[in-house]
């Protein structure tokens, strides 16, 4: 059984570089639709998701706007 994760996306962080989008493996990370503060679409979080916790999203986050979270 995989481990389950789940990340947290700081959409005042995320400058829509879309890094995070490539490197998740599992497609839990979309493009986003609305605004931030700063003007960009900040990405989000796949409903339903199959997320494992690897943590490769934050490692790829030049601005470190992903926390991972594992059970």
């Amino acid at each position: 059984m995989a481990p389950k994760g789940m990340i947290v996306i700081d959409r005042n962080l995320c400058k829509e570089c879309h890094l995070c989008i490539q490197a998740c493996k599992q497609g839990n990370i979309r493009p986003g639709k609305e605004f931030n503060q700063k003007g960009y679409r900040p990405v989000e979080s796949a409903e339903g998701g199959k997320c494992t916790g690897c943590a490769l999203c934050g490692i790829m986050c030049p601005e470190v706007a992903i926390e991972v979270y594992r059970d």
